[in-house]
C-alpha cells in the first residue's frame, strides 16, 4: 500500500496525489489557531501535473495525500509528427510518445538524438524535462560590421538550425556550434 502523508508534513517541491491526479508543491504555509480548539491549516500552492494548473488549496493539518507513482526516466529524442513528438527510452528501449500541448516550444531546442527527462505518472508520459543547455549550429546570422558596438547593442540575431532565433555576441559566425541555455533560450558559449 502506498504510504499516506499528513498535509502538515507538505513542503516546497514535493510531490503528492490528490484527487487522482499529481501535483507538486510550489509553497506552503502553515497558520495555527490562537484559539483553544481551533484546527491547525495547511494553504497550499500546489501545481497539477497532468493540466500544468497551479491551484491554492487549504487542508487541515491531519489531511492525507498519497505519493504518487511518479518517475523519471532518460530518453533520446527521435521526431515528430502530427500525432505528438517521439522519445526513446533508455532503459526499457520503448518509444514514448508526449502530445503536442505537453511539448510546447520545447522542440525549438531539440535536435534528433538529445537526451531529455521524461516524466511519467502511472507509466505514462505527462511531462518533459530539457537538459540545462544544448549545443546548436548557427544556420544563419548577420556579419558584424565594424562600429557596431556604438549604438550599445553587443548582440545580434541568429537563427539556430533549429529555426530558434537567439541573440548572440558579434563575434559569433554562420556555421560555428554555440551552447544555449533552455530555460532563458540565451546563449551561454561557444560549444
Amino acid at each position: 500500500m502506498a504510504t499516506l502523508l499528513d498535509a502538515i508534513d507538505v513542503k516546497r517541491k514535493m510531490f503528492f496525489e490528490f484527487e487522482n491526479a499529481p501535483y507538486r508543491c510550489l509553497d506552503a504555509d502553515i497558520s495555527t489557531p490562537t484559539a483553544r480548539g481551533g484546527q491547525t491549516l495547511v494553504r497550499l500552492k500546489m501545481r497539477n501535473l497532468l493540466t500544468r494548473a497551479v491551484i491554492d488549496k487549504t487542508f487541515k493539518a491531519g489531511d492525507k495525500f498519497k505519493e504518487p507513482d511518479l518517475q523519471t526516466v532518460e530518453a533520446s529524442y527521435l521526431y515528430s509528427d502530427n500525432d505528438g513528438s517521439y522519445f526513446l527510452d533508455q532503459e526499457s528501449f520503448e518509444t514514448l510518445n508526449l502530445s503536442p500541448d505537453i511539448m510546447d516550444n520545447a522542440l525549438d531546442l531539440l535536435l534528433e538524438g538529445t537526451l531529455v527527462q521524461v516524466e511519467k505518472y502511472n507509466g505514462n508520459p505527462i511531462g518533459l524535462e530539457l537538459p540545462i543547455q544544448v549545443e546548436l549550429t548557427v544556420k544563419y546570422t548577420e556579419p558584424a560590421v565594424r562600429g557596431d558596438t556604438s549604438s550599445g547593442s553587443v548582440t545580434k540575431a541568429a537563427e539556430l538550425e533549429t529555426g530558434v532565433t537567439v541573440r548572440v555576441p558579434l563575434f559569433i559566425k554562420e556555421g560555428e556550434k554555440i551552447k544555449v541555455t533552455t530555460e532563458t533560450r540565451e546563449f551561454a558559449g561557444r560549444a
